[in-house]
């Protein structure tokens, strides 16, 4: 069994030499550069752009801007296409925009031989605006008189959304009941991916438009880009090399469009946009900042008879993902800790800064920041412990949930909670710290999440697999899902050898998706590639498999019933002899005049069932409380993420999850100029992000309770190391 191994990495070698080939690395040579220009003002509209001194810099060869753009809307959301329109992602923005709505909006591109002239041009370029009044703040967005952002939606609200059960105004009349409220502000974060985004595009023959892109989505690339441009889907090609990091950023069509449009405006020649790091902070996409206002009716004895929530979601100037990510969110509050009687709203509002979409575990984090934030006011209200009010409230073995079809099939959270307690010898500790003094204190605290595995029943949910067999016997082997430093080229392969029955370094994993050669699949996002994915290669596998042993029947003359294939042998089960190498079976066929074929398995699995994804956080902290500062001393996250395909790569997922969760809760934030609009900190020197030196060595825990509705047994775990550690 490959399946439950630490295999090395199928990339590494190439990764770790420099020998892998990034979307820069492949651009051709005599490739143009372009260069943005970005808005200066928060919100208003462009009257005119002189471009007369700049067109004429030596080296500059084109310059557009957004009195040129198709006048057609588009949205930008890496989701799968609805065929019900009122279910599709709402279309808001142009390639460039006229109408600004934030500060560093796209107004103009400016394409050049080099760098040097574009960064000329673009300083030579003079734009006139007409201001008008902005809003940077989601609760000021909704009071009536604010700036209307987009005139089709003139009360700022993007997205509404209610969440019912029980009777909540009659349950709070019960005597004796405990309020306890609070209001939980997130902040504005941005990914921080190692590779910036890069995108370059050319036409061929015929005009078709390739474009290669560091994208976590380039089937669904593909039809944004079209939609953009007017174009028909199959005009367009989407090649996704090797990427160096996205989070969720790139599960937005960023700058694809805009290159695509660029390269029919100069003959069809290559060009390419190369955002810096400045852009990435502010003209890509950031987390929606959330404010959470939550009320609870509690008895003396902990028990929750009643809870109200209020989300105020900051959308930034563009739709994106939208309303999606906090209902997402929205939807963890009364299954994480279920109340008979709850009521929650939830408004999604623009506001006139960067537009916020995807990224990692999708509302999530804010929920659990405010969640069990609001769990702690409870219990040191209470006065009661806050191990075992987790303990005895959180989601009981059992739980269904009527409108995403889980089952809770195993303890895991209390499972995931006491193997953390005893690893970080929680209760010693917290009787240790129990009766501090002083100026500097520490403490122990814990916080739980919830999570759900990809997005079926919200949208579709399929992957196809294609396999094809070498005369060696070696597999060659294509998927839509994509790798994206998160290591799923390599539980791939594992998946494809159990499945087929070779050994995992005979199975050659197609990496760099092309969408003219690559089976469709929707990409990486919502930690749906392991669990989506294993559907489609289970199949294939399966199709495989039937094949080969067809054809060992054919060769041996035994039973197809009495034959295996096992790790790339055909083998008789009665006695375990081997029969012939795979190798030897696939010649044979594709070289004899008879048989002559070519061995091959594709098909394609839409997924209909979900999985919960549990875990928690223990983190020990030391507090200088004069000096408002915190630090880290200890810090573990345990999982249930159904079986580990390879605990090693598991382990990797956690730590990377938990720095990041640990940035989130302790020293990110983008902070913005309240007389302009403009981001103050958009660089790597004012951004303060945690480095390898500031978090302790960060311990990890899995309980393995295989999930039942997967092929493989396993479940989320790309995203939720994330959700928890903030808290």
């Amino acid at each position: 069994m490959e399946v439950g191994r630490s295999t090395k990495r199928v990339d590494a070698f190439d990764k770790a030499t420099g020998r892998a080939k990034y979307t820069d690395d492949l651009c051709p040579k005599n490739a143009y550069v372009s260069r943005i220009l970005h808005s200066t003002i928060a919100h208003g509209r462009v009257l005119s752009i002189d471009t007369s001194e700049a067109s004429q810099i030596e080296g500059v060869v084109k310059i557009l801007t957004c009195f040129d753009v198709p006048d057609i809307l588009f949205s930008t959301a890496g989701h799968p296409w609805a065929l019900d329109p009122s279910k599709q992602d709402i279309a808001d923005r142009k390639i460039l925009n006229e109408h600004v709505r934030y500060y560093g909006d796209d107004i103009a591109v400016v394409v050049a031989e080099n760098y040097v002239a574009a960064d000329r041009a673009i300083r030579a370029l003079k734009v006139e605006y007409e201001e008008y009044p902005f809003v940077l703040d989601p609760l000021e967005s909704k009071k009536e008189g604010a700036p209307v952002i987009h005139e089709e939606r003139p009360d700022n609200i993007l997205g509404h959304s209610v969440i019912s059960h029980g009777n909540y105004e009659e349950a709070i009349k019960e005597p004796g009941l405990i309020k306890v409220e609070g209001w939980y502000h997130t902040p504005t974060v941005q990914h921080v991916h190692i590779e910036n985004h890069v995108a370059y595009a050319y036409q061929e023959q015929g005009g078709r438009i390739t474009v290669v892109s560091s994208t976590q989505i380039p089937h669904l690339i593909r039809r944004i880009t079209a939609q953009a441009l007017g174009l028909g889907w199959g005009q367009v090609r989407i090649i996704k090399p090797y990427i160096g990091g996205g989070f969720g950023n790139k599960q937005d069509a960023l700058y694809e469009p805009l290159i695509a449009w660029v390269t029919t405006r100069i003959g069809g020649h290559p060009v390419k946009f190369d955002t810096t790091r400045e852009e990435t902070f502010v003209s890509n996409r950031v987390r929606h900042a959330i404010h959470a206002h939550i009320i609870s009716w509690v008895r003396p004895d902990g028990t929750v008879v009643a809870r109200k929530a209020e989300h105020f979601s900051d959308n930034g100037a563009y739709a994106s993902h939208g309303h999606g990510v906090l209902q997402k969110g929205m939807g963890a509050f009364p299954q994480l800790y279920p109340v008979e009687n709850y009521v929650a709203d939830g408004w999604t509002m623009y506001t006139n800064k960067p537009a916020a979409g995807a990224m990692r575990a999708y509302g999530i984090p804010q929920a659990m920041f405010a969640l069990e934030s609001h769990i702690d006011d409870i219990v040191t209200k209470l006065e009661l412990d806050p191990y075992e009010f987790r303990h005895k409230h959180s989601m009981p073995l059992g739980y269904y949930d009527d409108f995403s079809k889980n089952e809770l099939y195993h303890d895991s959270l209390r499972q995931s909670m006491d193997k953390a307690r005893e690893i970080m010898d929680y209760d010693r500790k917290r009787e240790l710290y129990k009766n501090q003094t002083g100026p500097v204190r520490r403490g122990i605290g814990m916080a739980l999440f919830w999570y759900n595995t990809a997005v079926w029943p919200i949208s579709i949910e399929t992957s196809t697999c294609r396999l094809m067999l070498n005369p060696d016997g070696t597999v060659q082997a294509m998927i839509g899902e994509t790798e994206i430093g998160q290591g799923f080229d390599t539980v791939f392969a594992q998946m494809v050898a159990d499945a087929v029955g070779v050994r995992f370094e005979d199975v050659h994993v197609f990496t760099n998706q092309d969408t003219d050669v690559t089976p469709y699949g929707s990409g990486a996002y919502g930690s749906r590639q392991t669990y989506v994915s294993s559907f489609a290669v289970a199949q294939t596998g399966s199709i495989m498999r039937d094949k080969i042993l067809g054809h060992a029947h054919t060769l041996t003359r035994m039973p197809k019933e009495l034959l295996d294939l096992v790790r790339g042998d055909i083998v008789r089960k009665s006695d375990g002899r081997v029969l012939m190498s795979l190798g030897e079976l696939v010649t044979k066929i594709l070289y004899t005049f008879e048989t002559s074929e070519n061995i091959a398995a594709e098909s394609t699995y839409s997924v209909q069932s979900n999985a919960y994804s549990f875990g928690v956080s223990i983190a020990e902290v030391e507090v200088d409380i004069p000096m408002c500062k915190a630090k880290l001393l200890d810090m573990i996250n345990v999982h249930d993420c159904g079986t580990l395909i390879n605990p090693q790569l598991a382990q990797a997922q956690v730590h990377g999850g938990m720095s990041m969760g640990i940035g989130y809760g302790l020293y990110e934030s983008l902070l913005f100029d309240e007389k302009t609009g403009r981001v103050l900190n958009d660089n790597l020197l004012d951004y303060k992000l945690p480095t390898t030196m500031d978090p302790p060595d960060l311990k990890t825990g899995f309980v393995e309770n295989a999930e039942p509705t997967s092929p493989f047994g396993t479940k989320a775990l790309g995203e939720p190391p994330t959700c928890s550690p903030a808290p």
